[in-house]
């Protein structure tokens, strides 16, 4: 039984923000990948990349902390991605495997 969730923010090469959370985060960040809701706003900004990640204790608390981010400016997303991850690069390669069970 998963106990836990992820929020996550994606972007792509021109740096637009997409805000998320999930149980399941690489089946997510593929379906974002391949676009798989053609009129969805993912598809339409063909988010490539895993910018930033957080693993918290239940979707409950993953709705409130994605809730959180979403109502930042920008600036403080940056902010928040470069702290761990200051050159955009994709962090979905580098997920523990042990996450995706």
């Amino acid at each position: 039984m998963r106990l836990s969730a992820f929020v996550y923010i994606i972007s792509n090469k021109s740096h637009t923000l997409y805000v998320g959370m999930t149980t399941d985060l690489r089946a997510r960040f593929e379906q974002h990948k391949a676009g798989t809701y053609e009129n969805g706003f993912t598809a339409r900004y063909h988010f490539d990349r895993l910018v930033y990640y957080e693993v918290v204790a239940d979707r409950f608390a993953a709705a409130r902390r994605e809730k959180q981010i979403k109502a930042w400016r920008r600036e403080k997303k940056v902010t928040l991605i470069q702290s761990i991850n200051p050159n955009w690069l994709d962090l979905s390669s580098r997920l523990d495997p042990l996450l995706w069970f």
